[in-house]
Formats: structure tokens, sequence, C-alpha cells
């Protein structure tokens, strides 16, 4: 599998038209890079040599969350759902992958203005190969942040806004600075929330457990994929609600997931051991059933796939 980006001059659709992403330029006096002002969705893409095509995971469930992100922000965006995903579908396929991708699509301001003022979004789809992420096969270790997840006081978590990002670089870099992975947010609340860029599931007692989608998280496609997936397929109970941070530590398993992310073991949090340091069985269990329905093996989720 190539590494992220391994393609240099990918061609992505800005504008109303597939161009080289060399040539892809907006004013640095935007909104969007001034501010951050922009909604954006990432999507997954996995190649099925067998039929030699992509597989888009959750296409039109992630513009639907776009869509609802800009009616947030007061982005109208220029182009219908049903636009959107034919002009992905055209771009992706300009591209020629051979390869598992991820394909961002953004809703951007790129004329001037001020930050407060409502705006029509010109569209940005950009496509790159993506592999597996750092900790798939054998586990991450996370801390607590001292940084406190958003919430919808101040910055609405539910919307996928590239300004959200920043709490969690202010985190992640905290984590890595003192030789973690990654991190762990707490809520205003004082209960687990999520890490930057992945909503989080414990395992108790055979049991997932996961914060509700008022604990201050993005309400992820991928999280709600896995709560389906192992209701459903796996007969595993799911509780949706608070959780202390010390429920971690003596938990039995612990895993981090998103689109990116896809699904990651969590090993240790605070240098504390979670189960015995490994990969758990349900966790290894829930993923192999994951990757089974993104790559169209079940014929109960076919609709979640898009081929092309």
């Amino acid at each position: 599998m190539k590494s992220l980006g391994s393609k240099k001059n990918n061609l992505v659709w800005l504008a109303g038209k597939i161009i080289s992403s060399q040539e892809a330029k907006i004013s640095i006096l935007s909104p969007t890079c001034q501010y951050g002002l922009n909604v954006f969705e990432v999507i997954r893409c996995y190649l099925d040599k067998k039929n030699d095509q992509l597989l888009a995971f959750r296409l039109r469930d992630h513009l639907l969350r776009l869509f609802r992100s800009a009616k947030i922000m007061r982005i109208k965006p220029k182009y219908t759902i049903n636009e959107i995903q034919s002009i992905f579908i055209k771009t992706v396929a300009a591209n020629k992958y051979k390869e598992d991708i991820t394909v961002r699509i953004v809703l951007f301001i790129n004329e001037s203005g001020s930050w407060n003022s409502e705006y029509k979004g010109e569209l940005l789809i950009s496509p790159i190969s993506r592999g597996r992420t750092h900790g798939f096969k054998t586990g991450i270790s996370c801390c607590i942040s001292s940084w406190e997840r958003i919430n919808d006081k101040c910055l609405p978590p539910r919307i996928k806004t590239g300004a959200n990002y920043i709490n969690g670089r202010m985190a992640q870099l905290e984590a890595i600075n003192n030789k973690y992975d990654s991190a762990l947010f707490l809520n205003n609340k004082g209960n687990l929330s999520e890490a930057p860029g992945s909503c989080i599931f414990i395992v108790k007692e055979n049991k997932l457990i996961t914060p509700p989608i008022t604990a201050s998280i993005l309400e992820s496609v991928t999280r709600d994929s896995i709560i389906k997936i192992s209701q459903e397929e796996l007969g595993i109970s799911i509780v949706e609600r608070d959780i202390d941070r010390t429920e971690l530590y003596p938990c039995d398993e612990v895993f981090l997931c998103g689109t990116t992310m896809e699904i990651v073991p969590v090993i240790s949090v605070d240098r504390i051991r979670i189960g015995n340091g490994k990969i758990g069985p349900i966790t290894k269990t829930i993923r192999q059933k994951y990757f089974n329905v993104i790559k169209g093996k079940i014929n109960k989720y076919k609709g979640w796939v898009t081929a092309f």
C-alpha cells in the first residue's frame, strides 16, 4: 500500500472543473484561508481488485452531513447533493487510482469578505492515496488531554469545519510532546468525549459502550456504522452513555474509530495498560466485520457502498 499522498500531482475538482492539484489556488485573503471558514467531509474508497473498481463507503451519508454542517455555518452550496456525488465520481475516475484512497470534499469561501457574512460555498474535491494509519496492527497509547473538548456553547462539535480542528491540534501536539500517540478529550462536564479526529468505544463485560452524541462529539458516520454492525451482525449490546475517566483504566478493551482512523485499538491510557496490552477479541471481531461491510461482502449493507 502506498503512503499518504504518493501521487504528487493528483487531479482535483475546483471551481467548476478538473485541474492539476499544482494549479489549484485560492485567495490568501479569503475567509477560508484567514479564518478556517469551511465545511468538509472525508470519504474512504477501497479498491476492489476482483472487479477492478473503487468502493466509496457511505458516500451519501457523508454528503448529507456536509449539507447539515453547511446549514449551521450559513454556507450555501452551489451544487445539489446529487451533483456533488456525480462530480465526486468523475474526479476520482479521472485520477485512475488502483489503490485505497481518501477523498476530501470541501465547501469553502474564496471571495473577499468578512468572517461574519453568509456566502455561497465553492467546491473542492481532492482524492489522495491512503493506506492504514499508525497503530492499526499494534495499537496506540493515549493520554487524557489537559485541553477540554469544544462544546455546543462555543464551537459546535457536530459541524465538520476546519476551525474546529485546532482543538484537536492542541491536544494531539500535547500528547506527542509527552511521548503518547494520541489524546482523549474530556468535555465540559468532565466526561469522556472523543479523540482528535475520531470517536471512542470501550468494552466492558462484553458490552460496547460509547459516549452519546450530546457528549461534545462529532456525529460520526463510522461510529454509526460500528453501532449498527455490532448490534445487527454480531449481537453485541450497545450502550450510549456518559463515561468517566476512571472507567477507562480497568475496562477490557478500548478502540478509536473514524473515516481515516478506521478502527485502531488503544493499548494504554495514561501509561496504564488496557486489558493485556494487545488488540482485544471484540475489537478484532468488529474490525473484521467492518472491513467485510466496507468492501461490499455483506449483502445487507451493500447500499452503503458506491461502486465505480
